[in-house]
């Protein structure tokens, strides 16, 4: 016991430091944590032994990924995510992490089994693994350059919800692929009602328990009890669908969704949602950490000397998949420039996820050599070279943050809303007389005139930039008609009117929600 506290301290002491050093010179620190992590699987230093010895032990390395780090990474990334950033970007994301998903899975499975000479199961438990996107790298780059937001959100999004889908298809690829050849057709029918059946029971389990603890946060307000009952979620959920053979992936992302937005609808005070936010950002940038380091160490332990022409081809055959898959779904979607597209398409790493499924295959598997050699190539090149040039392909793209004005400009939006809504919590706090009269006046007044500062620079800004109008033209139509859809609501909830002209008027009000973002993204 002792002796792996030791193991777990060095291993936490060398990602902190590098992770730190990384975030010093402003590079992106997964990247640092593979690079060091394989200099240290190479370098002969018997101390760092016991450190190698994890890597070796397979279920043990998949035990500490998946089970440990996994639930720790998707929580923090669904949690944060505002649903109306999905719901906006709801068709890329699709697009992307379905049907791309499923693009890859099949091109990658052809490509292994025709091209690289693989057994048919192996080929596709490989595309399988080669499936999943993980954008934490990339992420951390779009974070320092600036990058649009939405395309962020669609690169979040697809990593949040193809990985889910990508375990399944190896779950079945790895289990069941031979019965359902061997039933011909029919296998085909029940391969996709096991793909259902996991994916929407995922749903179901992960959706339920964010429904319930969030009902949990609304009878509290101590944030440490909630941030306990964020972990319990979040583990719980994934280890209760685990159990019951259903995706536990895709619910610990729903859950967190569920959990971060209608939860802190309903339940979280301002408060409980910075510390809790705060929690799992440490917790899933120490889970970041040792990933990528055990993922470097792995270096050590493949044997690539015989296998440099199938290592090579592989990795074309995953970049021509990715290509395909990113350009071919994201076709006919309209608002979506191809200078992003270059983007998603460089910019869809693999990661650690793939290695621990590689590692968690049985010593019997056949073909298992091969897949831990060429899915643990594939994501060392890609965290490496593709990971090390996405900075340089935005700049050349010339994909860049809002400008200077622009940021002043939300800066100053931000200063309005905050002092506003202080300007209410004092009003409210008098009310409820926790505050007198003369504390009141002092600090509204204060407020006040902060507010008036904010409202009249944003008035000589809007004069300063007449181009900006069709942006505030575009949201106030929406969120006009998003009224109107509450209207409509609320007159049928009190039997002011029938069903069957709330559906007609609902519909008409939908229609203009799409008309009005269709021509705002063409126009874009």
């Amino acid at each position: 016991m002792h002796h792996s506290l030791n193991i777990a301290l060095v291993l936490l002491a060398v990602a902190v430091g590098v992770t730190a050093l990384a975030k010093k010179i402003n590079k992106p620190y997964p990247i640092a944590l593979v690079i060091v992590g394989g200099i240290i699987g190479l370098v002969p230093v018997p101390e760092l032994d016991p450190i190698k010895g994890i890597i070796q032990e397979g279920q043990t390395f998949q035990f500490i990924i998946i089970s440990l780090l996994l639930p720790t990474l998707l929580g923090e990334a669904s949690i944060k995510l505002p649903f109306s950033h999905l719901r906006d970007h709801a068709k890329p994301i699709i697009a992307l992490a379905i049907g791309g998903t499923f693009l890859t899975f099949l091109i990658v499975g052809a490509g292994s089994y025709y091209v690289l000479g693989l057994g048919l199961q192996t080929a596709f438990v490989f595309a399988a693994l080669m499936s999943a996107t993980d954008p934490v790298s990339v992420l951390s780059i779009f974070k320092s350059l600036g990058v649009n937001r939405k395309l962020s959100t669609i690169i979040e999004g697809e990593s949040l919800f193809n990985d889910g889908l990508a375990v399944v298809l190896f779950m079945i690829a790895s289990i069941y692929l031979p019965s359902y050849i061997e039933m011909g057709a029919g296998g085909f029918v029940s391969a996709l009602l096991m793909l259902l059946k996991v994916s929407f029971g995922g749903v179901l389990v992960g959706g339920g328990f964010g429904y319930i603890f969030s009902k949990f946060t609304s009878w509290y307000d101590d944030y440490p009890l909630e941030i306990l009952f964020s972990i319990l979620l979040f583990y719980g959920s994934f280890l209760i669908a685990e159990s019951i053979h259903v995706s536990g992936v895709i619910a610990v992302v729903v859950a967190g969704l569920t959990f971060g937005n209608y939860g802190a609808k309903i339940g979280m005070s301002p408060t409980t949602k910075i510390n809790i936010h705060s929690f799992w950002d440490v917790l899933a940038l120490f889970a970041n950490s040792l990933v990528f380091l055990l993922v470097g160490l792995e270096i050590a332990y493949i044997n690539i000397n015989d296998k440099w022409g199938l290592i090579i081809s592989s990795i074309i055959i995953v970049l021509i998949a990715r290509t395909i898959a990113v350009y071919g779904t994201l076709f006919s979607i309209k608002g979506i420039p191809t200078k992003w597209k270059h983007v998603l398409n460089w910019g869809g790493l693999k990661g650690s996820l793939s290695i621990a499924l590689a590692l968690s295959l049985p010593n019997d598997f056949p073909g298992r050599e091969n897949i831990i050699i060429l899915a643990f190539s594939v994501v060392f090149f890609s965290l490496l070279a593709q990971g090390m040039t996405i900075s340089a392909l935005i700049s050349r793209l010339k994909i860049k943050g809002p400008n200077k004005e622009k940021t002043e400009y939300e800066e100053v939006i931000t200063a309005v809303n905050r002092y506003d809504h202080a300007i209410q919590r004092l009003y409210q706090l008098k009310k409820e007389a926790i505050i007198s009269s003369i504390v009141f006046e002092k600090w509204k007044a204060l407020y006040v005139h902060k507010s008036e500062e904010s409202k009249k620079k944003l008035d000589e800004m809007y004069e300063q930039h007449p181009e900006w109008r069709k942006s505030q033209e575009y949201k106030a139509s929406i969120e006009a008609l998003y009224a109107e859809h509450e209207a409509v609501e609320n007159l049928l909830r009190k039997d002011m009117i029938s069903s069957q002209l709330a559906e007609e008027e609902v519909e008409r009000i939908i229609n203009k929600i799409e008309q009005q973002r269709t021509n705002y993204n063409e126009q874009e």
